[in-house]
């Protein structure tokens, strides 16, 4: 695992595992600076920049919560605002098989370290050709917005930053999914006067977990000529659980 700094991050060490989980839980993200080496970086950065091409890209107008329109509630309700989101990415199938991104994935070390900290009994790699590994690409102008994510966690890392934007904020347990509490009131304070919106920092070497289920989130326009570049490591609960072919092709432009 020469990837990643283990003098800084012993990721086999309980104690560790115990720690990290603990600031997750309170904090409901957790960023560990200089969890990857640089050279993982800097070769990550060589096989993934200027591929931008060769990414699917779209753009597209979404709610908060991911979801169709609700007929039953007013065209302005919050629930029915729409949101813009434009993106590109190389899916897995696309991520050369000699790559870092590959060696840590498929590492049985790092995939343990990673259920202990988010509290699962184990995590699994999708069953689709396409979506556990991915390179997300944010060009000028290029933005993610604001939204509620289906999983309980993401795993991501920081591979290049923008000139300017490009900042992740995010709500901290604005509502409460498991009881059906979707907040529409702190929902629509947060996104039209940013009311309790925080900013969640970090840079290329960091490793970040974040729990975005209850949390709104979104990252700001990258602004520049240097793009943005984010991995995302994606995983399951359960084994064996891919993609519907609709949302493959929702995301990849592809099935």
């Amino acid at each position: 695992m020469s990837w990643i700094d283990l003098a800084t991050h012993p990721i086999e060490d309980v104690g560790y595992r115990s720690a990290c989980a603990q600031r997750l839980d309170a904090a409901g993200a957790l960023v560990l600076e200089g969890f990857f080496t640089n050279a993982f970086v800097d070769r990550v950065l060589a096989e993934s920049a200027g591929r931008e091409l060769d990414g699917f890209f779209a753009s597209s107008t979404h709610n908060v919560w991911l979801t169709p329109p609700n007929e039953q509630l007013e065209d302005d309700h919050i629930y029915n605002r729409q949101i813009v989101s434009t993106k590109g990415l190389l899916a897995d199938d696309q991520v050369p098989a000699e790559s870092p991104l590959r060696a840590v994935y498929d590492s049985d070390i790092f995939r343990s370290f990673i259920a202990d900290v988010v509290g699962e009994a184990a995590v699994h790699p999708y069953a689709d050709a396409l979506s556990s590994v991915n390179v997300h690409f944010h060009r000028d102008g290029e933005e993610l917005g604001w939204h509620f994510d289906n999983s309980s966690f993401a795993v991501t890392t920081l591979i290049q930053p923008p000139e300017s934007g490009g900042v992740f904020e995010y709500v901290k347990d604005l509502r409460n999914a498991e009881a059906d509490d979707q907040n529409f009131s702190g929902v629509q304070a947060a996104i039209d006067t940013r009311t309790g919106v925080e900013t969640l920092e970090f840079s290329p070497t960091d490793l970040v977990l974040f729990r975005g289920r209850n949390s709104m989130h979104r990252v700001t326009p990258s602004r520049g000529n240097r793009t943005r570049i984010l991995v995302v490591l994606a995983f399951n609960t359960e084994p064996n659980i891919g993609l519907s072919d609709s949302a493959k092709e929702t995301f990849y432009g592809r099935t």
